[in-house]
C-alpha cells in the first residue's frame, strides 16, 4: 500500500487560513468617552458577542474635551449620540440583523463608575422603546 502524499497539505492549511482571516470581522470601536469600570463579584461572560451593541456612557476622551467640554458623552458603537438618536439607531441596527439575531441582541453598556444613575435610567428608558430588552453592564470582579 503507497503511503499518503502530503506535499500539498501545507498549502491547503494555509490557504484556509487565509480565507478565515480575510472572513473573520473583528469588531473594534474607536473610544472617544473615557471610563472606569466598576467592579462586581456576581460576573458571567456574554456568549454571542456578534449580536452585541456596545454603549460607552463617560466623560469625553482628552481629544475631544476641549471641544465637548465635559459634560457625560454617550457613544454608540463608533459614534457619539444623544438619547433621542440612540432610540432610533438601536432600532435601526435591530431592522437590519436576521430574526435570529434580533432575539439574541444585547446592549453591553460600558458605564463609568461616577455616571449619574439619572442618565442610565433615560439611557436605559430608550432602550426599552428601542425593543432592546437584554442588557448587559461591563464590570471588573472584585477580589473578596
Amino acid at each position: 500500500m503507497p503511503a499518503l502524499n502530503t506535499a500539498s497539505l501545507p498549502d491547503l492549511i494555509f490557504t484556509v487560513l487565509f480565507f478565515f482571516m480575510i472572513v473573520t470581522h473583528m469588531r473594534q470601536a474607536d473610544l472617544k468617552v473615557q471610563y472606569r469600570v466598576p467592579q462586581g463579584t456576581e460576573l458571567s461572560r456574554l456568549t454571542h458577542k456578534s449580536t452585541a451593541q456596545y454603549l460607552y456612557i463617560g466623560p469625553p476622551s482628552k481629544e475631544l474635551q476641549p471641544t465637548m467640554g465635559k459634560q457625560t458623552l454617550i457613544q454608540l458603537n463608533d459614534r457619539i449620540v444623544s438619547i433621542d438618536e440612540l432610540r432610533e439607531l438601536l432600532a435601526e441596527q435591530r431592522r437590519l440583523m436576521s430574526d435570529e439575531d434580533q432575539e439574541r441582541m444585547v446592549v453591553c453598556i460600558r458605564a463609568d463608575r461616577s455616571t449619574d444613575m439619572g442618565l442610565l435610567s433615560d439611557v436605559k428608558r430608550a432602550l426599552r422603546e428601542a425593543n432592546a430588552l437584554k442588557i448587559s453592564y461591563s464590570a471588573v470582579e472584585t477580589d473578596e
